[in-house]
């Protein structure tokens, strides 16, 4: 207690001098401190948002889909028993204006919409009165892509509808990543005039019951699902109100998070070198304290203390900034989130972010106090011409590598994909352990290379390997976060080459959905006879859900994560006689032509690998409530990039023959047969939607480009946090510069002869820098690409170049300051005190 008590107030009296020394240390762990927390109070806020309003977005306490059809009245009086039972329709359509055609999200709704919730318009009229037949509410795009006003007529369907009002809002209405056009509102009463719903037509219903007992809503899934086995509708409740939006804030969270981790890592780095730095310019002090009697442990304390006082500083200035994240976002509101985040202090996210902050103090900054506490003080005056080389004592090596471990649990503890974080560890751990051994091969190199004639690169790579080279440190620390941006740039130009340069290549022109069965010949001939177009196809489509997976509910089976998605809801499914072209059957057999026994499927390989299924086995699909079953028969490779008509599940004909269901079609046209398209299905086809592959290609496109910039800004955190590292490291080697400046300019040398070694020294530390980013970001990416996206990869070195140049940029620049500063030292003041 007694070396204690010493050691808190000779702590307490250095620290009075201000903590000039740790500004680095400071930034860098506020910095990881606050990017922790706030990535996790952002990630808490927007799910406690979809909690605080899952009734709201949901419509009602719960929300049962069909797809293509609707309830019986059997099903509809029991609902209504419960409460009140509301209907809304959503589907997509083609509005119509003067002379132009916009594909539409057309939604009706009856008179009991919105359940929960207000419908916000612009109040040209009653919401109510509105929704009178032949009128609708729309959004503002629909007016300015239409080039019309309210008050005018739009025509969907075989209906003129007057527009009453402009759509600011809808209670149960999500932000979605991708939306194939703006929102057309009309009532039930409407949407019949329309003649848009005919047999096998593309709509989902959706019931919304609000319970007149909430206590009911307990159990009330289970209930319906007992009640009704073969509904085949899709149930969800205010908990799960859009799994969509939670699957993507969750995803988005696991990236930011270890962007987080990665700061963190830098700014340990940066708190190592904080610490040794700090102890290095006391080098003086703790000379003077071992001569005066002080013992190792009182020194240890006392610098001990320093750090962890500095720390919880720089630990709370962090929490605040993480922790005010929610409130602004909230105060931002659903502009830029899917939903209002829930402004409120998440004390769970901030602990979390506070125990990283401590463990990266303890695991960096134990071994450069440890390596100080044992060296003689003879050895501590001599630091400028030898500067201190020893190893921490063992204990202090344990207390550092325990820390390490510690901080590796948390980072497992606290992931959302425990898989990952385990990869992140690993390659986190792969990473350091590369640029530690670059830096140390690039130093070893320097000081193996022969004597060079021309003195400024003499110098320059003398100053590699001398004796308190901050090589090492800048390499570790700016070529981790440069390796960062390296895997995030290619990881970005690999997603946007399949948009933009494989996807078009192979893209039709148009997509045309709900052609009805007595349309399909007469459509075939209205396209075949338009000039211009080519490679025209058209399949039938119906919608389904799988229920079971060989004769297990979907919801007690383990399917893989990648194969989640085709068990969220209903899925487009086909029948067909023979396989289509360029398809490719990799086990079993395809049907006969004339087949007409028992169904048969033939499902993609990779979604049964996710199953776990086989040839043999069996999947049962809910088709307008009735459930099939049927064997799988064969598996199929498919390449989903190449945009052809290709299906997961692929039934045998017969069966599905006889079902209503609608049909899609493709085709591609040049620039002058593609308005003559629009036009002739305008007049002959108006139920019959148009996707313009060209806009929805564009809509991925600014979708990446926002994606692309959010992640870029998370990103560039890494390349700050190594940039203030790299400025410690050039800021702890000013004492040195000056030290050699003087014996320099002692010796003859000028300040251009200086300057010029000092350029190439940055220049050569920078370039290695960035050839070591760029290949480990880049190996970095390809893994990703290739293992965990399951994509082509393909170099770009663009981001390498782009790397390149920050790297060399950062380290002149940083290095330039730092030497111009030395050089401008007089020599005579140091001369007389050295």
């Amino acid at each position: 207690m007694t070396n204690w008590t010493h050691a808190f107030r000779l702590a307490r009296r250095e620290l009075r001098s201000g903590t000039q020394g740790f500004r680095i240390f400071l930034a860098c762990l506020i910095l990881g401190v606050a990017t922790i927390a706030a990535v996790s109070s952002l990630n808490l806020s927007i799910s406690d948002g979809l909690a605080r309003d899952g009734k709201i977005l949901l419509g009602g306490d719960i929300d049962l889909r069909l797809s293509g059809r609707t309830i019986d009245d059997d099903q509809r009086d029991y609902l209504s028993s419960f409460g009140q039972l509301s209907h809304v329709s959503e589907l997509r359509a083609m509005a119509q204006g003067e002379d132009k055609r916009l594909l539409v999200e057309l939604k009706a709704v009856d008179i009991l919409y919105p359940l929960v919730g207000q419908v916000q318009t612009n109040g040209a009229s009653p919401f109510d009165s509105a929704m009178n037949s032949a009128q609708a509410v729309v959004d503002q795009e629909v007016l300015n892509r239409l080039q019309i006003n309210v008050g005018d007529t739009i025509k969907l369907g075989e209906a003129t509808l007057f527009i009453a009002d402009v759509l600011k809002k809808e209670p149960d209405r999500i932000a979605s990543v991708i939306n194939f056009g703006p929102r057309v509102l009309i009532s039930q009463q409407t949407l019949d005039q329309t003649k848009l719903l005919q047999p096998g037509s593309v709509v989902r219903h959706h019931y919304r019951l609000l319970l007149d007992d909430p206590n009911q809503a307990i159990g009330f899934e289970e209930k319906l699902k007992e009640t009704f086995p073969e509904a085949g509708w899709r149930i969800r409740t205010p908990d799960n109100a859009a799994p969509g939006v939670e699957n993507f804030i969750d995803r988005l969270a696991l990236f930011l998070s270890f962007v987080g981790f990665t700061t963190l890592l830098i700014g340990g780095v940066g708190v190592s070198a904080g610490v040794r730095d700090y102890l290095n310019g006391k080098t003086a002090t703790i000379a003077t304290f071992k001569c005066l009697g002080a013992s190792s442990d009182i020194i240890f304390g006392t610098y001990l203390v320093q750090i962890t006082l500095i720390s919880l500083i720089g630990i709370s200035v962090g929490l605040i900034l993480g922790g005010a994240a929610p409130l602004i976002a909230a105060q931002i509101g659903s502009s830029l989130f899917p939903v209002v985040p829930h402004g409120a202090l998440y004390p769970g996210a901030l602990l979390s972010a506070a125990a990283f902050g401590i463990l990266t103090v303890m695991a960096f900054a134990f071994w450069p106090l440890g390596r100080v506490q044992n060296v003689a003080a003879s050895a501590l005056f001599r630091d400028k011409v030898t500067p201190i080389t020893a190893e921490p004592a063992r204990k202090y090596k344990i207390y550092s590598y325990g820390a390490a471990g510690l901080l590796i649990l948390l980072t497992l503890a606290t992931a959302h994909r425990l898989d990952f974080a385990i990869v992140f560890v690993v390659v986190a751990a792969l990473v350091l352990l590369i640029l530690k051994l670059a830096g140390r091969l690039t130093a070893t190199l320097a000081q193996k290379t022969p004597h060079l004639g021309h003195t400024g690169m003499r110098l320059a790579i003398a100053a590699l390997h001398r004796p308190g080279t901050t090589a090492p440190a800048v390499i570790l620390s700016l070529g981790l976060g440069l390796s960062v941006l390296v895997a995030v740039t290619q990881i970005d130009q690999n997603l946007r080459g399949q948009i933009s340069d494989e996807l078009p290549k192979q893209a039709p022109t148009f997509f045309f959905i709900d052609i009805q069965s007595d349309q399909a010949d007469a459509f075939d001939q209205a396209l075949q006879t338009i000039d211009g177009t080519s490679q025209y196809k058209r399949v039938p489509s119906l919608r389904g859900r799988i229920t079971q997976i060989d004769g297990v509910d979907v919801d007690k089976v383990n399917i893989d994560s990648q194969s989640q998605w085709a068990v969220r809801g209903d899925r487009a499914l086909t029948y067909a006689r023979e396989p289509a072209e360029g398809s490719k059957i990799i086990k079993g057999e395809w049907w006969p032509a004339d087949y007409q026994g028992a169904p048969q499927i033939s499902l993609d390989a990779g979604l049964a690998n996710g199953f776990g299924v086989e040839i043999g086995d069996s999947l049962t699909v809910n088709v307008l409530g009735r459930n099939v079953t049927a064997e799988i028969t064969s598996l199929r490779e498919i390449n989903w990039k190449s945009l052809r008509f290709d299906f997961a599940i692929i039934m045998s004909p017969g069966l599905l023959e006889h079902a209503p269901h609608s049909h899609i079609a493709a085709i591609h046209a040049n620039d002058q047969a593609a308005p003559d398209i629009e036009q002739k299905l305008a007049r002959g086809f108006p139920n019959v939607s148009i996707i313009r592959v060209e806009e929805a290609l564009n809509s991925a496109r600014n979708i990446m480009d926002g994606i692309s910039s959010a992640i870029g800004v998370a990103a560039s955190l890494t390349v700050m946090a190594g940039a203030l590292v790299l400025a410690g490291a050039m800021a702890s080697g000013r004492q040195q510069r000056i030290y050699e400046a003087v014996v320099f300019k002692v010796l003859g040398a000028t300040r251009a002869k200086m300057l010029q070694a000092y350029l190439i020294e940055y220049s050569v530390l920078g370039l290695v820098t960035g050839v070591i980013s760029a290949i480990v970001g880049s190996l970095a990416a390809w893994g990703v690409i290739t293992f965990l996206m399951d994509m082509n990869w393909r170099f770009h070195p663009q981001g390498v170049i782009l790397t390149l140049g920050i790297c060399l940029i950062l380290t002149i620049a940083a290095g330039f300051i730092g030497t111009w500063n030395a050089l401008s030292e007089k020599a005579a003041p140091h001369l007389r005190n050295e």
